[in-house]
Order: C-alpha cells, then structure tokens, then sequence
C-alpha cells in the first residue's frame, strides 16, 4: 500500500481515538473544497505521523499537546482537547500540572485563561455525564 493512503487511515482512526466520532463526523462533514488540502494535513501529519507513533503514551501527548495550545493562547483548540482527556487518559489531575507548568514557562495570564476555558469544558463534561 502508498504510504500516503496508510499515513490518512492510520490518521484518521488516531483522530477518532482521541477526538470522538461526533467531532470527526462534523468535521469531516464540514469540509469543502477549499479546506480540504488543509484536513489531509492534519489528519496525516498530525494524526497520521505525529499522534499515532508509540514513542510516548497518547496521555503524555495529550498533557503536551493542552500545555502548548494554552501557553500559544489557542483556547479553541485547548477546549477541544481538554474534551479529548475523556480519550488519552489525562486526568485532572494531570491538567491542573499541566496548567501550573504553563503559568511558569508561557506566563500566567494565559494559564489563567486556560483554566478558566478548562473548567468551563470540564463543567459541561460532568453535565453530560449527569454529575
């Protein structure tokens, strides 16, 4: 098999792993001609190459992952990937650590955002589940 068509398979079930069918299904629903390029990347680069390797667990990539959207002020992505801890294993536990290490290393202003952007995420995931 082209390793092109195995870097998208392999991505796009890491994707789903991590992210969930129903953020996968609407993004791929979503997508038109003009972003399409774009979803190809990330779901083979990121996804495909970078997220499936088996060097680190997907817990420890998720910590790094939530560490560098918070400290690069990407709070939409930081929302979405708080919600995939449901996925990789990272507790709460691990994101407050990980929110402390922002504070130090990327300044607290943006650590301070991002636990407010954490908790809200973490509120609405104990409403769904009934908490």
């Amino acid at each position: 098999m082209n390793e092109k068509p195995k870097r998208h398979e392999q991505g796009m079930a890491t994707r789903r792993a991590v992210l969930g069918n129903a953020h996968v299904d609407r993004a791929e629903a979503a997508k038109t001609a003009f972003d399409a390029p774009f979803q190809e990347l990330i779901t083979e680069a990121a996804w495909g190459h970078v997220w499936s390797r088996d060097t680190i667990t997907r817990r420890e990539r998720s910590m790094m992952t939530l560490a560098l959207l918070a400290g690069l002020g990407n709070f939409e992505e930081l929302a979405l990937h708080t919600r995939a801890t449901a996925n990789t294993g990272a507790t709460r536990d691990d994101i407050l650590e990980v929110m402390l290490h922002v504070a130090i290393y990327a300044g607290v202003p943006r650590a301070n955002h991002a636990i407010k952007v954490v908790k809200h995420v973490l509120d609405e995931m104990d409403k769904e589940k009934g908490k």
